[in-house]
C-alpha cells in the first residue's frame, strides 16, 4: 500500500483576517496589525468527506461549534510570514487526519502461550502452598 498525498488546502477557502498580536511590541505595538487570524470553514471545503469527518472529529479548541477552524498566528513581524505560517499549521492540521487509522484485530493468545501461563501460575501457587506453618 502506497502513501498517497495528503489532501492539499484550498487557499481560496481560507479568511484571512489581521488583528493586532498580543504581547511586547515597543514602538510598533500599536500601529501595526502583523498578527493573522484563518478562517477555514471545514464542512463548506473541497477536502474529501473522510478527512472532514476526521477533522471535526478532533478535540480541539481552534475548532468552533460550526466547524470553523480558527489558527492565531502572531510569531512572526511580518504579516506575510504569519499568513504563511497559518497555512502551514492548518496543512499540518488537514496531514495529520489524511490517513485513517489503523484498524485493530483483535487476535486469540496463541496455546503454547496460554500453556506457558497455566503453568507459570500452577509453579507460583506451589511455591506459596509450601510456606505456613510446617504440618506432619
Amino acid at each position: 500500500m502506497h502513501a498517497h498525498a495528503p489532501p492539499l488546502v484550498n487557499p481560496d477557502e481560507v479568511e484571512f483576517s489581521a488583528i493586532r498580536a498580543q504581547g511586547a511590541g515597543g514602538q510598533n505595538i500599536n500601529k501595526v496589525s502583523s498578527a493573522v487570524h484563518l478562517r477555514y470553514d471545514i464542512p463548506a471545503s473541497s477536502l474529501p468527506d473522510a478527512v472532514k469527518e476526521r477533522l471535526l472529529a478532533l478535540r480541539d479548541n481552534r475548532i468552533t461549534q460550526e466547524g470553523v477552524l480558527v489558527v492565531k498566528a502572531q510569531q512572526f513581524r511580518s504579516q506575510d510570514m504569519n499568513r504563511a505560517d497559518a497555512l502551514l499549521r492548518l496543512q499540518q492540521l488537514v496531514d495529520s487526519v489524511a490517513t485513517a487509522p489503523r484498524v485493530r484485530r483483535p487476535t486469540k493468545p496463541t496455546r503454547g502461550s496460554m500453556r506457558r501461563r497455566l503453568d507459570s501460575k500452577t509453579r507460583r501457587g506451589e511455591i506459596k502452598s509450601l510456606r505456613g506453618a510446617v504440618r506432619d
